[in-house]
């Protein structure tokens, strides 16, 4: 009997840590970082959850912008830091792109981050100049047919999720096209603005203001139905192009070995925010359809995501 006490104490000093991390977390500050600037469609929508999410849990969470290499330097970070929950990353679909762009990458996607939290997905839109006589799909392949690869388009580098969108387009549509990888959205909107490249596949947040107010002329979205916020313009199956729909996701991540009820703990939260219908509302004001899936469902969909980027980019520039 006195044996059996023995090791009862013992198997109770050995799993009580895995209780009182949820217990006593968080007890500080959090830390998010975001490998993206500020005021991009990457920054604007996991910020918006974290000003809330940080109530939610009992503690502030203070985001910061860690620019560089298509958003590797950020999340190697991430990577790097204490698994204790009390660094996170938000991140977009581009995390699955990485490493098809940067094959010695100082981590592995699959193998080095746990997802805690998918906070959404939502369409890019193509956009091109006021000045093409281009109105819809079957009008602007014509053209691009014709013109080979005199036609170019635009995206904020190699490998990002707008050059994704761009790139399964291309192929769906079959045509060539010059690629002009730029530093950021913002010039890459003053170039489609004066004409300088014929396209660009907008994160849709930031394309709304310009369709609106006319400056742009909208023509598909990437994903294989419409956008809620943009219900005129077709979908890629709409276009005619199935294989060319491509959606964006943005969710949260921590390090690998962060304990299970402190992801677990975070993750709830981050349900019960997004189920706020003024975060709703707000999300769906950035085009962001809130997808609260399991982590474990998310770390399915970032592994299939993985796969099918090496594929596509192999021999993309």
């Amino acid at each position: 009997m006195n044996k059996f006490l023995r090791w009862s104490s013992l198997a109770a000093i050995l799993l009580a840590p895995v209780s009182v991390h949820a217990d006593s977390y968080p007890s500080r500050l959090i830390k998010a970082i975001i490998p993206f600037g500020a005021g991009s469609a990457t920054d604007v929508v996991p910020r918006i959850v974290f000003e809330r999410l940080g109530p939610e849990l009992g503690q502030t969470i203070v985001v910061e912008n860690r620019v560089g290499a298509g958003g590797t330097l950020g999340t190697a970070a991430v990577v790097k830091a204490d698994p204790d929950g009390y660094t996170i990353l938000g991140h977009s679909s581009a995390l699955a792109i990485g490493p098809a762009i940067f094959p010695n990458l100082p981590y592995d996607v699959a193998k080095d981050l746990s997802s805690v939290l998918m906070i959404g997905a939502n369409a890019n839109v193509m956009i091109v100049p006021m000045d093409r006589p281009w109105r819809s799909v079957a009008d602007f392949l014509t053209a691009a047919k014709a013109k080979g690869s005199a036609i170019n388009f635009g995206s904020v580098g190699v490998g990002s999720a707008v050059h994704i969108s761009a790139e399964k387009f291309r192929r769906a549509g079959g045509f060539e096209a010059t690629h002009v990888p730029y530093r950021g959205g913002p010039d890459v909107i003053t170039d489609i603005l004066g004409g300088r490249i014929d396209f660009y596949f907008c994160p849709l947040a930031t394309a709304l203001p310009l369709i609106r107010e006319g400056q742009v002329r909208a023509l598909v979205v990437s994903t294989a139905v419409r956008a809620t916020e943009l219900p005129e313009v077709p979908s890629m199956a709409e276009a005619g192009l199935p294989d060319g729909a491509s959606t964006v996701w943005i969710g949260v991540f921590a390090p690998s070995k962060t304990p299970r009820d402190i992801v677990d703990k975070i993750h709830a939260a981050g349900v019960k925010v997004l189920a706020e219908p003024a975060m709703q509302a707000s999300l769906k004001k950035l085009g962001v359809e809130p997808y609260p899936i399991e982590p474990a469902a998310m770390d399915t969909l970032v592994a299939k995501e993985l796969a099918a980027n090496m594929l596509l980019l192999k021999d993309v520039k």
